[in-house]
């Protein structure tokens, strides 16, 4: 099994010392405590999963979504043209729509795994998250998750494309376009291709909820939120 592990590291690290300049230009009253930064960061973070991740997980959650609608592998462009070409868009359609309809079963296991690694969010791991780039909570689960997310996702994502008939599906897709002159045979992953694109989904939906968070004060919706995020606005 092919796969790509997303090893990224929190960056924008910010000592003790520099937290404290921003600590001390607030009036003390409005200044949280440790535990509140990792508090809110937990907050922020299960709201994106919440509001963001569950969306996926609905029918038509990746299809319809143009953010992460998975598409065609590369290897697998050329067929979706031809058949196009040759009137059998419909079957390419179909064959589109079982990739994601994978993708969406397989995100229903990823609740557990991120609820696991936001408990166990330090207060330096919340400081470097809250006073980091924009999709640093994002990156944070991202080291954290991505392993486990894929090991889980590729068994959930494989038989998913066995029930839902995906594979009936391409090959009939493929053996059609195999039959065509002047084209060469193509067998892709396709299970290794659907769990990375569902990874990638999911944690393009999170870094939304983030900057959402960071950007836009009316979206910080609890007072503990609003509190922990007037730090990064310094």
């Amino acid at each position: 099994m092919k796969k790509t592990v997303y090893l990224l590291s929190v960056f924008l690290l910010f000592s003790c010392a520099e937290l404290q300049q921003v600590v001390n230009q607030l009036p003390s009253s409005s200044v949280p405590g440790n535990s509140e930064i990792a508090s809110g960061l937990r907050e922020a973070l299960n709201m994106g999963i919440e509001k963001q991740v569950s969306k996926l997980t609905q029918t038509d959650g990746f299809f319809k979504n143009d953010m992460v609608k998975i598409l065609l592998p590369a290897e697998l462009q050329k067929v979706d043209k031809t058949l196009r070409d040759i009137g059998l868009g419909n079957l390419a359609d179909e064959g589109l729509k079982v990739l994601n309809r994978a993708a969406e079963d397989a995100v229903k296991e990823a609740t557990p795994i991120f609820v696991n690694a936001v408990k166990n969010i330090t207060f330096n791991d919340a400081k470097n998250i809250l006073l980091g780039a924009d999709n640093a909570a994002t990156t944070y689960l991202r080291t954290h998750t991505e392993k486990q997310l894929y090991d889980k996702f590729s068994p959930v994502i494989n038989n998913s494309l066995s029930r839902v008939g995906a594979t009936e599906v391409w090959g009939n897709i493929i053996n059609k376009y195999n039959t065509l002159p002047l084209t060469g045979k193509v067998n892709p992953d396709l299970t290794d291709y659907v769990t990375e694109e569902a990874l990638q989904g999911v944690f393009t939906m999170i870094s939304v909820e983030e900057k959402e968070i960071r950007n836009s004060v009316t979206s910080r919706s609890t007072e503990l939120l609003r509190r922990v995020f007037a730090l990064q606005d310094r």
